[in-house]
């Protein structure tokens, strides 16, 4: 981690930034998971399938974000 990003983390000392990167970690492996699993036995490449991916958690933030306003 640079000392700039570090510095700015400091500046919120209120997150829990050890449970933000174990979220983003968990997330990420998730991610890797549901895409070897789709590719396992397909034809789509794994830019096909992050691609999807992609789209997916963008339509849910999406939806968070509607339901939130």
């Amino acid at each position: 981690m640079d000392d700039d990003l570090k510095t700015r983390m400091e500046n919120h000392p209120e997150i829990n930034w050890s449970e933000v990167t174990r979220q983003a970690i968990q997330e990420k492996v998730e991610t890797l998971e549901m895409m070897d699993e789709l590719t396992g036995e397909s034809e789509l490449t794994e830019r096909d399938v992050q691609e999807i991916a992609d789209r997916i958690n963008e339509r849910g933030r999406k939806r968070i974000d509607e339901e939130s306003a």
